[in-house]
């Protein structure tokens, strides 16, 4: 298995499709991620002649300053937030986002993930997988990227040495392993000379594998949504007069044309027109932004869905997501937080279930969630929400979470499982088993009366009185 993990990726043929393959670099810090992406623009022609002049203004080339834009970034040589470039090879078109490796900033590379098709994880040759190494993959994992490609840097640091690459890919494959990753590849490369990355080097003859330009040409791109069922969440409502109301946003998932029934606010309805900047559409599909309006009169706001009437979203009150901490107050046990997606909001509360050790990869009983820490956690929500599993959709299925007393965003969130039966249920979402501060677990009241000074066994047994089959 191992063995199929770090296959060689076959060179395209013909041109790629017209989507760009969006990519992002990540890792510990000085891993030489900016450089890379430097050298890589570089070798590819995709730099102004400012730019080029800018590399080579201080004697001996840095590649990173094609990347760094803060002025922040150029004075202490770190990246610190998210840079995005497009380039270009013969082959196909890229969006790379160049994400900071401090732990500190473990938000901002969550941000480059969760739009990725592809991931460029670096390991310093030198020093090999660290713990911001794995913090990063898991991460990479959870966000749902498919693609995986372990760039093991700085070969020329450690003479060329197979050897030391062999013991650093050993030690990926078994990470990867262990996190599920379903496409993953390891290659040694040297970016501050360009060696295996656009071109191959005789100082890495050793390895039969591709470039990292290759393989990144031969990435598959994230799975085409216009055959599922449309997701279409509500963005802004258009209403410039009496006689128009249009229902505004980006298609998560689907396909619709007018004349389609779907469900809306609780309703049925049929789509009327599909407008776009040009004029009225015959159809549009996942990733177009449009203007919906539909047959009859709906009362939809900012954060509705409209979505298929035959395989609609079932409202849940209950929900089980991984999430990445990414606020110093972690996530605490009895502490109230705002889950929003999209444009919708709505209150609840975090159980922690388990979190997760970097350095051993097993998931351990825990209670709460230190920042950067990862973990699974259930979500009881104060009203019935529509949310996919984050596996069928990473629009629907993600949120950020969002402290109601710092009004700070705490953690990111993907939907794992959905209780959808919850709904029905007399107070679902309401009652609700939590740990509150301390040692002591307890309940949460429709009114938010809070029952505490039991154990437990006493709390669930309560719990089970109050809501037949509990939680």
């Amino acid at each position: 298995m191992v063995a199929a993990l770090a296959r060689k990726i076959p060179i395209p043929e013909q041109a790629a499709p017209e989507r760009p393959l969006r990519f992002l670099t990540c890792g510990s810090v000085d891993d030489g991620k900016s450089t890379l992406i430097g050298r890589l623009l570089w070798d590819t022609g995709s730099l102004k002649a400012d730019q080029r002049a800018a590399i080579l203004s201080g004697g001996e080339p840095d590649f990173a300053r094609a990347l760094d834009g803060l002025e922040a970034e150029r004075e202490q040589g770190i990246t610190i937030d998210v840079a995005w470039r497009y380039f270009s090879s013969d082959h196909r078109t890229f969006i790379v986002a160049d994400t900071p490796g401090h732990v500190q900033y473990t938000r901002n590379m969550a941000t480059g993930a969760s739009s990725a098709d592809a991931a460029v994880i670096l390991v310093d040759a030198r020093l090999g997988v660290l713990e911001q190494t794995r913090r990063h993959t898991s991460i990479v994992a959870l966000m749902g990227v498919a693609t995986a490609i372990f760039a093991v840097n700085k070969m020329d640091l450690v003479g060329y040495s197979a050897r030391r690459f062999a013991e650093i890919k050993a030690e990926l494959d078994r990470l990867a392993l262990s996190l599920g990753l379903r496409e993953a590849l390891v290659l040694p490369l040297a970016a501050l000379t360009g060696e295996n990355l656009a071109t191959r080097a005789a100082s890495l003859d050793w390895f039969a594998g591709p470039t990292l330009l290759e393989a990144l040409e031969a990435v598959d791109a994230a799975a085409d949504l216009s055959g599922a069922p449309l997701r279409f969440p509500v963005q802004r409502v258009a209403r410039p007069d009496a006689f128009f109301r249009g229902y505004q946003g980006t298609i998560a998932a689907g396909t619709v044309r007018p004349g389609d029934v779907v469900a809306a606010g609780g309703h049925r309805a049929k789509i009327a027109r599909i407008v776009a900047f040009g004029g009225d559409l015959a159809e549009a599909k996942a990733g177009d932004a449009v203007t919906l309006t539909l047959d009859r009169a709906i009362d939809l706001a900012r954060g509705d869905l409209v979505s298929s009437s035959d395989n609609p979203p079932r409202p849940t009150s209950v929900v089980e997501a991984d999430l990445v901490a990414l606020d110093g107050a972690g996530i605490q046990p009895g502490r109230r937080y705002i889950v929003q997606c999209g444009g919708t909001a709505v209150g609840a509360f975090a159980t922690v279930v388990d979190a997760l050790d970097l350095a051993s990869g097993r998931r351990e009983s825990a209670r709460a969630l230190a920042v950067n820490g990862i973990g699974r956690a259930r979500l009881a929500l104060d009203a019935p929400t529509q949310l996919d599993l984050y596996a069928d959709n990473r629009t629907t299925g993600s949120f950020i979470l969002v402290d109601t007393l710092a009004n700070a965003t705490v953690a990111a969130g993907m939907v794992r499982a959905i209780d959808a039966d919850d709904a029905t249920r007399k107070g679902a979402g309401r009652i609700t088993l939590v740990l509150l501060d301390g040692d002591a677990d307890g309940l949460v009241l429709p009114d938010g009366a809070r029952i505490i000074g039991m154990d437990r066994d006493e709390a669930e047994r309560r719990l089970a009185g109050l809501w037949g089959d509990g939680i």
